[in-house]
């Protein structure tokens, strides 16, 4: 195996592959226009769960290998990482729950109306309020991504490793030579850098509110209109959006119909805005990248991308992955 490696993006699929290689003794270099906070894993909600990603042959154990590692985590204070009760829910028909998700302990949740199992809410209004006709439980890891990114860049760097932030390449082979092995993750950006025309920018709109004091559990539905609230440790992700668009600029109607819709079916008044956000998550048709090639100047290159909305939860699994197969020889 290579010695040199350098990792081309710093979002959370190129910092958990630093981590990795960092920790087994490589010098370890991440190259990025943007890191942590700035790139799309920091406007992600980041809450454990295989969503917009395929194959899902693939992805459900990549997944499942990553839920292990993150359930280890949360029990470092450290890491911003913790387990929480998920409630997922549908406004159309009855919710499937998947074999995946029986075997890590998923239950239906039968109550009626189903807007009684809605944690925010002490004496909730009648289900139709709410549109919701069924759902499940799950408890998840949950990845504080205020705190989580940092995590991962001080992991690496006590590795090692290095993050070299403000470098734009504008193709892979434009990493220095000095690195034998090049790891790409660099998400939506591979469109134009490797370049790859199956990548499709799902556009995700949220908005980050205050702490919510009631709120100790999960609320996502994926029926349109997609919506989602997301407790953390010193705020709450309202979201959200799945778009196929480029545009990064916030909306502020977008947001308004988001803060509307979670606020509705939390039964509260709109709480103010911290902060908006946009990111674009890297759908890929054909599938999630990940797979060895050669270069034009006949360096290695592992293609680490197309996680879609899956980056955190697929992680540590795709992670290990890249490490074998830059291990193969």
């Amino acid at each position: 195996m290579e010695n040199r490696v350098a990792i081309v993006g710093a979002g959370v699929s190129g910092l958990t592959c630093g981590v990795l290689f960092a920790k087994s003794g490589f010098r370890t270099a991440i190259f990025a226009e943007q890191t942590g906070h700035r790139t799309t894993s920091g406007v992600a909600a980041a809450l454990w769960f295989p969503y917009d990603a395929e194959p899902a042959d693939k992805v459900i154990p990549w997944a499942l290998e990553t839920y292990k590692v993150l359930v280890d985590l949360s029990g470092d204070p450290r890491g911003g990482v913790s387990m929480i009760e998920l409630r997922q829910f549908s406004r159309a028909g009855e919710v499937q729950i998947p074999d995946w998700a029986i075997a890590l302990g998923a239950h239906p949740l039968h109550a009626s109306p189903v807007a009684k199992v809605l944690c925010a809410v002490p004496n909730p209004p009648a289900a139709d309020c709410y549109r919701f006709t069924s759902g499940f439980g799950l408890t998840v890891p949950l990845m504080d991504t205020t705190i989580y990114l940092d995590y991962l860049a001080d992991r690496l760097i006590a590795g090692g490793g290095s993050i070299r932030d403000g470098v734009r390449l504008d193709k892979l082979e434009d990493v220095s030579r000095e690195f034998d092995l090049v790891i790409n993750c660099t998400g939506i950006g591979s469109r134009s850098l490797v370049p790859d025309a199956d990548l499709k920018p799902h556009r995700g709109q949220v908005a980050i509110v205050p702490k919510i004091d009631s709120l100790s559990c999960a609320i996502v539905c994926d029926d349109e209109p997609l919506m989602y609230a997301i407790p953390r440790a010193n705020d709450c992700v309202f979201g959200g959006t799945n778009e196929l668009s480029d545009e990064l600029a916030v909306d502020p109607a977008t947001t308004a119909r988001i803060v509307d819709e979670c606020s509705r079916v939390l039964k509260i008044g709109n709480p103010q805005v911290l902060a908006e956000r946009v990111g674009l998550r890297p759908f890929r048709r054909s599938g999630v990248r990940l797979g060895r090639n050669r270069l034009r100047d006949g360096r290695t290159v592992v293609h680490n991308y197309g996680h879609g909305g899956s980056g955190f939860t697929l992680s540590w699994g795709c992670a290990n992955a890249v490490f074998e197969l830059a291990s193969s020889g």
